[in-house]
């Protein structure tokens, strides 16, 4: 049986009952015979002090126990025996009165790189491998961890499925390319011998690429299931070094039939509204450190999405109002232009006050797949922005008219028999539906407020970067 965490010791009585601790040195600190060690395990935010009294310990106890606690140092595992007792000490309400320690493993203070001092983000990028053990990034594990346990528990609570879909496609989702391709071709020595590449040799029988959204999947079982989500890895070959881009990172697209985009926006304010109050409650611990030391006002921002109706705007109304503080911008604002960052958050924190759903952007700076308007001119497009940050959240109404899904493809230069599958969605029981997609590291950015996206996910992926 598992050794209880010290999330559960915490929460325990103090009845002087025994209680052994697992985790890694945090501090050591000495006082005339005594000495206090804090132990964190990651399970919670804070760790736990364990107090060894040597004055106590018989003579050859003492002995023992001093030879231990001298080997002790920051980034040691350890194993201490003790009775769990009130604390007298603020901001804890129990310690461990210790009477024995073992060290299971060293951590050598010559070369342990995390010592108990404040680290850059930027050289512990470089230790991805040890990083968590600090407060930052063993915080940002544990929202991370909580947002996707509730993507799940959001969306099983309204009866939609969960699906896997491919990591390899033989398809482009987005119809804007930058993508990696998968092969088991050796591409050195075909170039050596000048032979030409032949894809239709290769694993697939065909190009085959990482997957960059499985939304185009998740439609064909939305219309058979109704309501679905996939909720997994997808990889963007975009040459973009920015505190904003990564090469591989998690999305969440839900899709549903028999729904418009009004039900669209209906479910990513619920949905946005229900992930937030989550985090609230049960990550306090940890919002709290990143109100105090990453962003001040994250809890704040976070309720007060929590308790705002969503405004609604058309894409060209937004434009007429930025248009109108066009000199405040660094990007100048016209219609057809894709909305910046600093648009974005103009809207919600100048123009509306709070998240703001924007709708009907042009059709050419939008996908193939989205909905026509009446004017020919818009697609039933949406981007839901917080502020603070902007956009969180894209989706649209998707076309379900087989003509008008063809002529965008067409439109693109893309042959039709590429999307043949995907075509007879609409030939076949074709129905009204929607969906949209969450990038998961763009939300837990807004949540923690970290302000580089590479420090929100483990192993960061990005150009030149793929160590660990």
């Amino acid at each position: 049986m598992l050794s209880p965490l010290i999330k559960e010791i915490v929460a325990l009585p103090a009845t002087s009952q025994d209680v052994t601790v697992h985790g890694w040195v945090r501090t050591k600190r000495e006082l005339k015979n005594l000495t206090f060690v804090e132990v964190n395990d990651g399970s919670c935010f804070d760790g736990i002090q364990c107090i060894f009294d040597r004055s106590r310990a018989g003579a050859g106890d003492a002995d023992s126990m001093a030879a231990d606690l001298s080997a002790l140092s920051t980034g040691a595992s350890v194993e201490i025996r003790g009775c769990l007792v009130p604390s007298p000490a603020s901001g804890q309400a129990v310690e461990v009165a210790a009477y024995s320690i073992t060290v299971i493993g060293e951590a050598p203070v010559e070369t342990y790189p995390l010592q108990k001092k404040r680290h850059s983000l930027e050289f512990l990028r470089e230790i991805a491998h040890l990083r968590a053990r600090t407060n930052t990034f063993g915080a940002v594990a544990r929202v991370r961890s909580r947002l996707a346990c509730g993507v799940h528990e959001f969306f099983q609570s309204h009866h939609f499925q969960y699906i896997h879909t491919p990591i390899i496609t033989a398809n482009d989702a987005e119809g804007a390319g930058a993508m990696f391709q998968v092969t088991t071709l050796d591409l050195g020595n075909l170039a050596a011998s000048g032979t030409a590449l032949d894809f239709g040799k290769d694993f697939f029988g065909k190009r085959a690429y990482l997957t960059v959204s499985g939304q185009l999947e998740a439609e064909t079982y939305a219309t058979a299931l109704s309501r679905v989500y996939t909720f997994g890895p997808t990889f963007r070959a975009e040459n973009s070094n920015t505190t904003r881009h990564l090469a591989e990172f998690w999305m969440i697209e839900p899709e549903m039939a028999f729904a418009t985009l009004e039900d669209n926006m209906a479910l990513a304010e619920e949905f946005l509204k229900f992930l937030f109050t989550l985090v609230l409650k049960d990550c306090a611990g940890d919002l709290a450190f990143f109100d105090a030391h990453i962003e001040k006002g994250i809890t704040s921002t976070l309720q007060s999405v929590i308790d705002s109706h969503f405004t609604h705007i058309t894409y060209t109304d937004a434009v007429a109002e930025l248009e109108k503080n066009a000199a405040t911008f660094a990007f100048k604002p016209f219609w057809g232009c894709d909305l910046q960052s600093e648009h974005e958050k103009f809207l919600t924190e100048k123009v509306a006050g709070g998240p703001v759903i924007v709708i009907d952007y042009p059709k050419e700076i939008k996908a193939f797949y989205m909905k026509l308007n009446d004017d020919e001119k818009t697609v039933r497009a949406m981007d839901v922005l917080v502020p603070r940050l902007g956009e969180i959240i894209g989706g649209s109404q998707r076309e379900e008219n087989l003509t008008k899904l063809a002529k965008g493809i067409t439109g693109l230069g893309i042959p039709l028999e590429n999307y043949s599958w995907y075509l007879d969605l609409r030939r076949y029981g074709t129905v009204p539906h929607a969906g949209f997609g969450m990038g998961f590291e763009r939300l837990i950015q807004y949540v923690t407020g970290m302000a580089n996206i590479r420090d929100v996910i483990p192993y960061p992926r990005a150009v030149g970067q793929a160590e660990f």
